[in-house]
């Protein structure tokens, strides 16, 4: 086995897991957690206005 068939393996398992990793990503039964995921964002702002609305001490 020479140096060049190992670099094609490594390459070829790359590319296989990349696009296992796409194909899960952009799979219908994981779209709700995606959805939930990018609100958390939105939701971690509103804790921090809420607080400092209150004053900044976490009265």
């Amino acid at each position: 086995m020479d140096l060049n068939d190992l670099r094609i393996a490594v390459t070829l398992a790359s590319l296989a897991l990349f696009l296992a990793l796409v194909a899960h990503t952009w799979s219908r039964r994981r779209a709700r957690e995606h959805e939930a995921a990018a609100m958390l964002p939105f939701q971690e702002e509103a804790g921090q206005e809420d607080s400092a609305m209150q004053g900044g001490r976490g009265e």
